[in-house]
């Protein structure tokens, strides 16, 4: 399949913010100073033992793997704001959720695309398990998610979505 029939990457504008200011930060500071030291260190002389150089080669193609996924990521990326969400009484993507498991362990996460996941920070992916589950879901509604670990039943208490403007 070519990359133009491939379904979209959803992602918040949030999160096109982060990939774009990553690009910028690698193409625009990291990446030209990079080439001057390895450009100076080719001038010293053997480059076999030159730790700048070899170290720089690195990674310059570290550096270029990522502009690479991080262009490709843009271009197929497909901006979705939560914000302008209508219907805000069912889960979709970009919505924040509070869950509540058998035990009544509550758990705080939103749905975001898959370049801007963290469950760290409680942005989990729309495409995993515990989201695929959620969607459609209303207050009140239980869901049962399918992990590695077996199942386990989630009971959706709120549902958020940004603020227009």
């Amino acid at each position: 399949m070519s990359d133009d029939r491939r379904p979209p990457r959803f992602i918040t504008p949030d999160g096109m913010a982060r990939l774009r200011a990553e690009y910028d930060q690698l193409f625009g500071v990291e990446r030209p100073k990079l080439v001057d030291t390895i450009a100076w260190a080719a001038d010293n002389g053997d480059r076999s033992e030159n730790g700048d150089y070899i170290y720089g080669r690195k990674r310059l193609r570290e550096i270029d793997r990522r502009l690479g996924y991080l262009s490709k990521a843009m271009k197929g990326a497909k901006v979705v704001d939560p914000a302008s969400q209508r219907e805000r009484d069912t889960v979709r993507f970009g919505a924040t959720v509070e869950l509540a498991d058998e035990d009544d362990n509550r758990r705080i996460i939103t749905l975001v695309g898959e370049d801007e996941s963290d469950a760290d920070q409680g942005r989990v992916s729309w495409a995993a398990p515990i989201a695929r589950a959620l969607i459609g879901a209303r207050v009140g509604d239980e869901r049962i998610v399918r992990l590695p670990s077996g199942e386990k039943s989630y009971e959706l208490m709120a549902i958020r979505y940004p603020e227009p403007g």
